[in-house]
């Protein structure tokens, strides 16, 4: 709007239009680079990299691993794969879905964020519920012995297990609150399985050795 018309408008209008902000250009974001926990951006042209917890601007690293990353942008959770760029932009999105290749031992493995933390699970259609070890539980800050007693039968012989209920269980974005979980006393299993009362919740389809899961919003 030219000077001779701000001129004509009243004191109140010119002085709310003279106060708008000015409208940023949302920052271009790809991914160069992808390791556990960690994760390397390019951020309008400059590379910066991101641990699992570290926040630079408006992006958060939440997970990683050498396949995908999960990005909270704007406090919006994104999973993205190498050389994918990152929208700034809020979208309403349908349907959160996330891949995991099948290794060499023909298992799935991933990183999972349990009670806000990132560990390796894998994923175990056969069990019936999220099973950790007494050794991992205690690293995580579980408090397993406040849970109900109940005793298990494994390959090693019975042991005691102990039903607990985990605050939040989150795969590739995919999160479910409130998951059952049964922590076992020792060191197995040495990788937390990633069992039904999570697995239930999502969406899981196999082809070419990649396993998805998917959830609707």
């Amino acid at each position: 709007m030219s000077r001779k018309y701000l001129r004509w408008l009243p004191g109140g209008v010119l002085a709310s239009l003279l106060a708008l902000p000015t409208v940023a250009q949302s920052p271009d974001i790809v991914v160069e680079a992808l390791l556990p926990n960690t994760v390397v951006l390019k951020v309008n042209g400059q590379r910066k990299t991101l641990r699992v917890g570290q926040s630079y601007a408006e992006i958060t690293l939440l997970a990683a691993d050498q396949q995908s990353a999960t990005i909270s942008v704007n406090g919006v959770q994104q999973t993205v794969g190498m050389s994918q760029h990152i929208s700034t932009n809020y979208t309403e999105v349908s349907e959160t879905r996330f891949t995991i290749p099948r290794d060499a031992r023909n298992q799935y493995n991933t990183n999972a964020v349990i009670n806000g933390r990132t560990v390796p699970v894998l994923v175990d259609t056969g069990a019936s519920t999220v099973a950790i070890s007494g050794v991992q539980a205690q690293a995580m800050g579980i408090d397993y012995f406040m849970g109900q007693h109940t005793p298990v039968e494994t390959a090693s012989g019975r042991t005691n297990g102990y039903t607990v209920m985990l605050r939040s269980v989150s795969v590739g974005g995919i999160e479910v609150n409130n998951v059952e979980a049964i922590v076992l006393d020792g060191n197995f299993p040495v990788t937390i399985l990633l069992g039904m009362t999570y697995l239930r919740h999502v969406k899981m389809e196999e082809q070419n050795g990649i396993l998805s899961l998917s959830k609707v919003r």
